[in-house]
């Protein structure tokens, strides 16, 4: 007979294809349900009661203990949160770390980025599995020294449930409130390949994880405390080859706990309609991702070598009519994310504009234009 912890993981792998109902028989021992249970407290989208049924057919059922702090509402959790449930435009801008410890450039961006009104700064957390500073570290110093609302990337890629858990603790208890949680890109896409990727939970178990501990309870259902606020938002990728799959993972992700939910960059309005057609039955506020195109070279990067995101080839023929001159390159990727912005800004609560090579100017420029729009259409 298979160990608890094997016959555990391969319960949750199992529940993450699909599977609905899971159960052992014969040599099946209380330690391998309890195993087994709290994979599916971290995989399942709902917090389901695990029956265990023994040789005399009695139900055991392991539930949820009674709340003793109710869980914060939505519009209290954080600024941003504030701003969409009063239903506000918002505005992110997303700043890569810096491979090297020094931030006094970012910081200068970051004050910039306030003082411009964006609403929050969005920190990547090891883009394409590459080794950059630590976002936790870079969030909060952004918020201490500069006082703009930060959004924390989290990914599963680097740490085991134990470590995501006291790191997410440790965020909350030095202000980050906001969070983005995502699977992250396996290793093998980065620059050391050979690096153990982890993924204990996917996106789906880390969004459980985390409304868990916005209800007082850790990975093991022990009380907390005082329950986190965190505003809990997930990615979307409106331009998935298998768009099926991914509004059933999207579903799971707002069953789990998710809260708005921030887009890959968007090139054509039209997949991202779609997208939102799909999911009028179970809204939540939508950031859509607007990129600043900086050069053929970046698009046709993005087209091929990024997971998920997708550049229409009129797009791509635009940039070669005028390969080689950098500032008609950099002056076309403005104009097509000004066109974009104008198509999706009645259709979104908000957007976040990327700073490709932190390049904040053009991030800037844009939330400028965004204004302007919707001044006019006010």
């Amino acid at each position: 007979l298979s160990s608890p912890e094997y016959f555990a993981y391969y319960a949750r792998r199992f529940i993450q294809v699909g599977a609905r109902i899971i159960g052992g028989r014969c040599g099946t021992t209380p330690e391998h349900i309890k195993k087994v249970s709290d994979s599916i407290k971290l995989t399942r989208a709902e917090r389901a009661s695990i029956h265990i049924m023994d040789k005399r057919k009695q139900d055991i059922s392991i539930r949820d203990q009674k709340q003793e702090d109710p869980p914060m509402s939505v519009e209290e959790k954080s600024l941003l949160s504030k701003r969409i449930s009063q239903g506000h435009f918002v505005a992110s801008c997303e700043m890569t770390p810096p491979r090297g410890w020094e931030l006094q450039r970012i910081i200068h961006a970051a004050e910039e980025l306030k003082n411009a009104g964006f609403d929050t700064i969005n920190v990547p957390d090891g883009p394409r599995a590459s080794a950059k500073m630590g976002p936790l570290a870079m969030a909060v110093t952004i918020q201490q020294r500069v006082g703009a609302e930060t959004i924390l990337h989290y990914t599963c890629r680097d740490r085991n449930m134990l470590g995501m858990q006291s790191d997410l603790l440790g965020a909350y208890a030095v202000g980050l409130r906001n969070v983005l949680l995502i699977t992250g890109d396996p290793p093998a896409l980065g620059d050391y390949p050979y690096a153990t990727g982890v993924f204990d939970v996917d996106a789906i178990g880390l969004t459980n994880m985390v409304t868990r501990l916005n209800h007082g309870y850790d990975i093991g259902d022990k009380s907390i405390g005082k329950p986190t606020g965190f505003f809990i938002g997930v990615g979307a990728n409106p331009t998935a080859v298998n768009l099926d799959k991914e509004i059933e993972r999207f579903t799971r992700k707002i069953d789990a706990g998710a809260e708005f939910a921030i887009t890959q960059p968007v090139f054509d309005v039209r997949q991202l309609t779609g997208f939102l057609s799909r999911m009028e039955s179970r809204p939540i506020p939508i950031l859509a991702g607007i990129w600043p195109l900086q050069s053929l070279r970046n698009a046709e990067f993005l087209q091929n070598e990024v997971p998920g995101v997708s550049v229409p080839q009129w797009i791509i023929d635009e940039f070669k009519k005028c390969h080689g001159d950098g500032e008609a390159e950099r002056r076309l990727g403005i104009a097509i994310a000004k066109q974009t912005l104008g198509e999706v800004h009645a259709l979104v609560q908000g957007v976040q504009i990327s700073a490709p090579f932190n390049r904040h100017e053009y991030a800037v420029e844009l939330l400028e234009w965004a204004r302007a729009l919707r001044s006019k259409h006010s």
